[in-house]
């Protein structure tokens, strides 16, 4: 890869960063989910950034868009939100990559993978909140698991114990964010890479 190449990468990686940063800063709640569970597009640029810079760059916009977020907007989950976001964010770049890698790389094949990667995705993520996060939030504000679980049945009262935060929490929330960033996420992704040559070339295994 020559100088320009890299600069035009680093530059790419760096407007990416700075739009994911962003999207974090744009998170919402939804109704019937825990306070904490808040839906973001900031993964977006990081799908771009996987599948056209490649997954150190991918990497870096995620880790990034946390600090420009702490930064500028703070933290509203004792900074447990953060972590469970840059473990999601590992287990998106980790496996998609190396699956990406034995694909033939065509629009259809990240389809694919990006589908596939909403179930590992949200199979993690019910791992880690009962078992990483979940603990963290319940150790930072001072109180149970048990406790945390009281909390959330206000919104919910048919979340009960943690195995129902769970399957009614974790599960769908995941799967409910992900088809949305996964699906805007291809639908941009595949102009952008039509669109901008410079964007193609910087992944020469990449094609349409």
């Amino acid at each position: 890869m020559t100088n320009r190449s890299n600069i035009q990468k680093l530059v790419y990686t760096g407007l990416l960063a700075a739009l994911a940063g962003v999207l974090m800063s744009l998170e919402f709640s939804i109704p019937f989910f825990p306070p904490f569970y808040k839906i973001d597009f900031s993964d977006m640029p990081s799908v771009i950034a996987l599948f056209t810079l490649g997954p150190f760059s991918a990497f870096f916009v995620e880790v990034s868009k946390l600090l420009i977020k702490l930064f500028t907007v703070g933290t509203n989950s004792m900074y447990v939100g953060e972590v469970s976001n840059l473990l999601g964010a590992f287990i998106f770049i980790v496996p998609m990559w190396l699956m990406y890698k034995r694909s033939d790389k065509s629009i259809k094949s990240i389809a694919i993978l990006l589908i596939v990667n909403v179930f590992i995705r949200t199979a993690w993520m019910c791992f880690c909140n009962a078992f990483i996060t979940l603990p963290m939030y319940a150790s930072a504000m001072g109180v149970s698991i048990d406790d945390v679980v009281v909390m959330v049945s206000s919104v919910n009262p048919f979340i009960k114990n943690l195995p129902t935060f769970i399957i009614l929490a974790t599960i769908p929330f995941n799967l409910i964010k992900l088809t949305l960033v996964y699906t805007l996420s291809y639908v941009i992704f595949s102009r952008v890479r039509a669109a901008v040559p410079g964007f193609r070339s910087m992944n020469s295994t990449a094609r349409v």
